[in-house]
């Protein structure tokens, strides 16, 4: 059986990268922006238009905001057996935006929910997983792609708050909900009317053969498996702490430090802001530095740099610990703007780097059930946040740093110490055969 096509890579005017990848990074940050634009509305619509109690409603947030990380499992197989990439992100990215639209109604808001959340399963793991697609295996811009594929992430998560919940706040929540419903739907045509920059995918009877069958030898592929499964386990205890920046983080910036500027009181909401502008910011700088250092054959390997991504938060919170023991209660805010500094350019060591290394290193005609295993991180990681947010009264600031700190550190040394099977994984990988969505010729024009 011959390979699809490809799309032409005759255009690199997306950070010299392939045009597809400007497709998917624009798609997905407009579906980054309705969800983190409705998701800035939740709790507050909850609570102050349909009334629902604090406990209950922060109960029906976390539920649902864990769905949405466990949806793309099922999606994920859904997508890779029956109904194929492309399919599943214009069917999920329908729903998503029916669902917010259906938050315009107060009588249909666990539906809304719903809808949202299922159509998020099929979503999430189907986009990302064309990325591999675009690059043929020795492209030395493959690995960078998945950070600039981050940096849509953020610049959606930044543009929701300030669009949507301006709207929300000022005109009405259904504006807000509106607006984000709009978004989506932006995002979706987006896809529809660039997909002839996408790969292509296999029919269906194709793909059906891929899910049961895979060339590569069963001890190489079961060495995969383990190796993104290790991973995985390490990123759920990384985000252990990495997602304090939203819980613990927050309470400390309210209590902990002097937010006075120039006679002005910084409001805490603003540098929350600070993780996606610095991520647009330092993002092309780190992959201009990746790319020197590969052009030297020095460029460290993923588990390398996930490692050094989560020492440097580890470092992060190292620092909060001994600024709030000495500062007695009143830290100076420049400290806070310098934790994010730290802490993002751990997280872009890490975090898009462990994207692209599920994407890679996905078994044959599995590309989207992988993507979602990477994704699942999220659902476990935020878990465990909790759980260790939940010491925050009982050890106090600093000590509770100093412990997000040895967390952090401790899946540093973890990744470290998996460097050589994650290697061992990609070097079989690199001798597989070039899967299904590549086309022979494009590794020849590149």
């Amino acid at each position: 059986m011959s390979a699809p096509a490809a799309p032409r890579d005759g255009v690199r005017w997306f950070f010299n990268q392939p045009p597809g990848l400007a497709i998917l990074f624009l798609t997905q940050m407009w579906e980054t922006f309705s969800y983190f634009g409705m998701r800035a509305l939740l709790v507050y619509y909850m609570t102050k238009q349909l009334l629902i109690g604090q406990q209950q409603a922060s109960m029906i947030y976390g539920v649902y905001t864990a769905t949405v990380y466990f949806t793309p499992i099922v999606g994920g197989v859904i997508a890779d057996r029956w109904l194929g990439r492309r399919r599943a992100v214009i069917i999920g990215g329908a729903i998503m935006a029916f669902g917010h639209f259906l938050m315009a109604s107060e009588s249909l808001f666990f539906f809304a929910l719903a809808a949202i959340a299922l159509g998020n399963g099929l979503f999430l793991p189907s986009l990302p997983s064309q990325i591999d697609g675009l690059y043929a295996k020795d492209d030395p811009r493959r690995g960078s792609a998945y950070n600039f594929y981050y940096v849509g992430l953020n610049l959606g998560g930044l543009l929701a708050p300030l669009v949507c919940g301006t709207l929300g706040e000022v005109y009405g929540w259904h504006w807000g909900f509106g607006a984000a419903g709009i978004g989506m739907l932006g995002g979706l045509l987006l896809y529809v009317f660039g997909q002839r920059w996408l790969p292509q995918e296999s029919p269906r009877s194709a793909r059906i053969v891929e899910t049961t069958t895979d060339a590569t030898p069963r001890d190489a592929l079961k060495q995969r498996v383990m190796a993104l499964v290790a991973v995985a386990l390490c990123v759920m205890v990384f985000r252990g702490a990495y997602e304090q920046t939203g819980n613990t983080i927050a309470l400390w910036a309210d209590a902990g430090i002097d937010r006075n500027f120039l006679g002005l009181v910084i409001p805490m909401t603003w540098f929350q802001a600070l993780n996606p502008l610095l991520v647009i910011a330092l993002t092309p700088v780190l992959v201009a530095h990746w790319v020197r250092q590969a052009r030297r054959g020095r460029e460290p390997t993923p588990a390398r740099k996930m490692a050094m991504g989560a020492f440097g938060v580890g470092a992060a919170f190292a620092m909060l610990a001994v600024v709030d023991a000495s500062a007695h209660g009143q830290a100076n805010w420049v400290w806070l703007a310098l934790f994010f500094l730290v802490l993002t350019t751990g997280e872009l060591f890490i975090l898009p780097i462990g994207l692209g290394l599920f994407a890679r290193l996905a078994p044959k005609g599995h590309g989207a059930t992988t993507i979602a295993g990477w994704f699942f991180t999220s659902f476990g990681g935020n878990l465990l946040a909790g759980a260790l947010g939940m010491l925050w009264t009982s050890f106090g600031p600093s000590a509770f740093f100093g412990a997000m700190a040895l967390v952090a550190a401790a899946a540093g040394t973890l990744l470290r110490l998996l460097d050589g099977a994650v290697g061992r994984a990609e070097a079989g990988n690199a001798t597989a055969p070039v899967a299904s969505q590549l086309a022979p010729e494009r590794a020849q024009s590149d």
